[in-house]
C-alpha cells in the first residue's frame, strides 16, 4: 500500500468533539477536515461503529480519512451511543435508537460551518449495516452510502443464523461485544467522571446473547433492521462491496437485484476488510479509497467521474488453487456484469446419482448418511479476516464423512458466476435434523477445494418464521442456496457435491443424533455458469492501493496467532482450539498502551451433540502511568436436548484491584434447532 502524504488540500484534525443529541447524551467523534473548510464548505463522510475511535481503530481511521479530507471531505468517526467516550448505554445491536442518533448526528454535521449540507456514510460490518439502515430512515441529509461487509437480512445473513442452523459465531460474538464494551473511556477526554462512567457501563452492559436466543425464528425482531422488509424505502445511491473469503457475500448480488436506485457492485478476493488495507487478504488489494472518491465525487459533488458509467457488478473471479487456510493473493482476473440479475448466467443442471454427478437421472436410491459430529474440521471461520488459519482447508477429511457425488473429468473449463442452488429429496429417523451441502473442486492429484457451501435446518425448510417438526421417515423435497461465489473450474478436474448431517465448529449440532436419507436420482445441482466474455478484457483497472499515513505506534508485542485442532482415539472427542494474541502496542501521539487477546475452545464427541462444548474469553487491558484499566469475560455455552445452557462472567481491574464482578446463568429452551 502506497502512503500519500501530498494532498490537494491541507487537512487539519479534531481530535474529539461531543455532538450533543436531544436528549442531553454526548456522542464523541474524531474528525479530519480540509484547513480552509469553514470558508469553502465540504461534504461530510460519516463512519459511526461501536469499535472506539480512542485506540481500536484509530490506526485505520486515520489513514482512511485523513485521505477523504485530503481530497476535499470532512471524514467524521463516531462512536454510538455507550461506546468509546460516549456517553450512555449500550443494550443491542442496531437499536432503534442507535438509528434514531444517527439522523441527530448526519442533522448536526449538514449545520456545521465546514459542512456543504451533504452527507455520505461508509462503514465495513456494523458499520455497513447501519449505513443501509439509516439509508431506509431516509435523512434528508444523506446523499449516498458505501455499504462493506454487511446484510440486508439480519436472520437469514449473518453471523446468527444459516438456514436456521444456529451458528458458533453468534456465541463467540456476543463474548466479544462483551470485550468491546468493558473498555474504559480515556480520562483524558472525559476528564475526572472517568472511573463513574465506566462503572454505570459495567453494571448496565448486557449479556447480548441473552437476547439473541430468545429469537431463534425470523421474527420481529430479526425484521427491524433488516432492509429486505422494504427495499423501496432506500433512496439513496448505494455501493455494495464485500469478499469472497467474507461471510457477507450474498448481501451484494441481491442488493443489486432488489434496489431500486442507483447502484453498484464489488466483489474481490479479500475476507472481512477494506479491499485497500494491507490486511486485506486474499490480495490483491485494489485503490479502494480512489474508488470511494469517484463515488463520493459523483453523488457528493456533482462531478462526473464516470462511475455510473462502469458496469453494474464486479467480480474477482477464482482460478483454482491448491487449498489452504492462508492465501496472501488468490489468483483470478476481473469480470463484470452490466446488471444483475444478469442475462449472461445460464443455468446447468446436473443429476445426483449414486456417487456420482450426471446430466441424465439414475434409478432413484436411498442413500444414509449421518457424519461424525466434528465433521467440519476444514471448514474455517465464518467470515475470514485476512488471517493465516481462516480459509477452509483441503475439504477431503470432511468429504470423507459425507455423501459425496463427483462429476466426471471436465472435458472443458467450467466457469460459475452467481448462488449454485441443489434441491434433495431427504428424509430423516429424527424429528430435527440439519445438513451442509458443499459444493468443491477436486484436482486430478484429488486435492478438494470448497468452492461453496449452504446450510438448512430441515425445520426450516418451508419457512424460517414458522418452522415446524419433520415426520420422521417421511420424504420432503428442499431446496438449499448455496453462498455466492465466481469460480473457474479447469478442464480435468471434477465438480464435487458433498452432504453431511454435521458442520461443526461452524454449526450447533442437532439434539440427537440423526441419520440424514437422501434420494439419488431425484435429486440435483443448478449451477449458473457463465461464459467468458470479450468485454472483461478492456475493463478500467483498479488503481494500486494508497492511504494516507497510518497513526504511529510502538509495537511491543506482535500480532501471532494459533489454531490446533485433536482427536483422543480412545473417547472419540474432537477438541479445536483458537489462541489469538492480539499484541501489546502504544499509540504514540496520545501515549496510551493497549493489549489484548483471546482463547476459544471447542469440544464435542464423534456421536453425541450432548458433548458439544464452547469455551469463550477475551481479556484487553488500556494504561498510561497510573492509570490501568484491564477487564476479562468468559463464556461457556452447551446444551441439553431441551435447553441451551450458558454461564457467562465479566471482571473489571482499576490497576490491581476488582471493581466489578458480573455472572450470568441462562438456560433457553431450544425452539427446533
Amino acid at each position: 500500500m502506497k502512503i500519500v502524504t501530498n494532498f490537494p488540500r491541507k487537512v487539519r484534525e479534531i481530535e474529539n468533539v461531543f455532538i450533543p443529541l436531544s436528549d442531553g447524551t454526548r456522542l464523541a467523534a474524531r474528525v479530519w477536515l480540509p484547513e480552509d473548510a469553514e470558508s469553502d464548505p465540504v461534504p461530510a463522510i460519516l463512519e459511526y461503529i461501536p469499535y472506539r475511535k480512542r485506540d481500536r481503530t484509530s490506526a485505520r481511521d486515520t489513514g482512511t480519512y485523513q485521505y477523504y479530507a485530503g481530497h476535499g471531505y470532512a471524514g467524521v468517526r463516531v462512536d454510538l451511543r455507550g461506546t468509546g467516550e460516549s456517553d450512555g448505554f449500550i443494550f443491542d445491536e442496531y437499536a432503534k435508537q442507535e438509528q434514531d442518533d444517527c439522523l441527530e448526528v448526519l442533522a448536526w454535521l449538514a449545520k456545521q460551518p465546514w459542512c456543504n449540507g451533504a452527507c455520505g456514510m461508509i462503514g465495513i460490518s456494523w458499520g455497513g449495516f447501519n449505513g443501509l439502515q439509516v439509508a431506509a430512515r431516509q435523512p434528508p441529509e444523506l446523499k449516498a452510502v458505501i455499504s462493506l461487509c454487511s446484510t440486508d437480512d439480519r436472520y437469514r445473513d449473518d453471523i446468527h443464523y444459516i438456514g436456521g442452523c444456529l451458528l458458533l459465531r453468534k456465541i463467540t460474538w456476543s463474548e466479544e461485544m462483551a470485550a468491546v464494551l468493558s473498555y474504559a473511556p480515556d480520562p483524558t477526554l472525559v476528564g475526572e467522571g472517568w472511573r463513574e462512567m465506566w462503572l454505570k457501563r459495567l453494571e448496565n452492559q448486557p449479556l447480548m446473547l441473552d437476547n439473541w436466543l430468545e429469537h431463534q425464528r425470523r421474527d420481529a425482531y430479526w425484521k427491524h433492521g433488516s432492509v429486505c422488509e422494504d427495499y423501496s424505502s432506500i433512496l439513496c445511491p448505494i455501493y455494495a462491496v464485500s469478499g469472497w473469503t467474507d461471510g457477507y457475500t450474498n448481501t451484494v448480488p441481491r442488493l443489486l437485484s432488489k434496489l431500486n436506485v442507483p447502484r453498484k457492485g464489488l466483489m474481490g478476493p479479500w475476507g472481512h476488510s477494506y479491499p485497500h488495507s494491507p490486511g486485506a487478504y486474499p490480495g490483491p488489494q485494489m485503490g479502494f479509497l480512489q474508488e470511494c472518491l469517484r463515488w463520493w465525487d459523483h453523488w457528493l459533488k456533482g462531478m462526473d467521474t464516470d462511475i455510473m458509467d462502469e458496469p453494474m457488478y464486479r467480480v474477482w473471479m477464482y482460478e483454482p488453487a491448491q487449498p489452504k487456510t492462508f492465501y496472501s493473493e488468490r489468483p483470478g482476473r476481473w469480470v463484470a456484469e452490466p446488471s444483475w440479475p444478469s442475462p449472461h448466467i445460464q443455468p446447468q443442471y446436473l443429476m445426483l446419482n449414486v456417487g456420482t454427478l450426471s446430466k441424465a437421472p439414475g434409478a432413484e436410491t436411498e442413500l444414509k448418511i449421518r457424519s461424525p459430529l466434528h465433521t467440519g474440521a476444514a471448514a474455517g471461520r465464518f467470515s475470514a479476516w485476512g488471517i493465516p488459519g481462516d480459509m477452509p482447508a483441503d475439504q477431503r477429511e470432511d468429504d470423507g464423512k459425507s455423501l459425496c457425488f463427483d462429476s466426471e473429468p471436465l472435458d472443458a473449463r467450467l466457469e460459475i458466476l452467481g448462488a449454485p442452488v441443489v434441491e434433495l429429496e431427504i428424509s430423516s429417523d429424527k424429528a430435527v435434523a440439519q445438513i451442509c451441502v458443499r459444493l468443491n473442486d477436486v484436482a486430478p492429484n484429488g486435492a478438494s477445494t470448497r468452492v461453496s457451501y449452504g446450510l438448512l435446518n430441515l425445520t426450516h425448510r418451508d419457512s424460517h418464521e414458522t418452522p415446524t417438526a419433520l415426520e420422521p421417515g417421511k420424504r420432503y423435497r428442499v431446496r438449499v442456496q448455496l453462498k455466492d461465489s465466481a469460480y473457474a473450474f479447469p478442464s480435468g478436474n471434477r465438480i464435487r457435491v458433498a452432504v453431511s448431517s454435521a458442520y461443526w465448529p461452524l454449526v450447533w449440532p442437532s439434539p440427537e443424533p440423526v441419520t440424514v436419507s437422501v434420494v439419488a436420482g431425484a435429486s440435483k445441482l443448478e449451477l449458473p455458469t457463465r461464459a467468458p466474455r470479450p468485454e472483461d478484457e478492456h475493463l478500467k483497472p483498479f488503481l494500486a492501493a494508497e492511504s494516507a499515513p497510518l497513526e504511529q505506534a510502538t509495537i511491543h508485542r506482535d500480532f501471532s496467532t494459533r489454531e490446533t485442532t485433536t482427536r483422543d482415539l480412545v473417547t472419540g472427542e474432537t477438541t479445536y482450539v483458537l489462541d489469538r494474541d492480539y499484541g501489546f502496542q502504544t499509540i504514540e501521539h496520545i501515549g496510551l498502551e493497549i493489549e489484548s487477546g483471546k482463547l476459544e475452545t471447542f469440544r464435542i464427541g464423534e456421536d453425541d451433540p450432548l458433548t458439544a462444548t464452547m469455551e469463550i474469553e477475551n481479556w484487553h487491558r488500556q494504561g498510561r502511568g497510573d492509570w490501568q484499566a484491564y477487564a476479562k469475560s468468559h463464556t461457556s455455552f452447551r446444551a441439553t436436548e431441551t435447553e441451551f445452557i450458558i454461564e457467562a462472567r465479566l471482571d473489571a481491574f482499576e490497576g490491581d484491584n476488582r471493581i466489578v464482578s458480573r455472572n450470568w446463568h441462562l438456560r433457553k429452551k431450544r425452539d427446533l434447532i
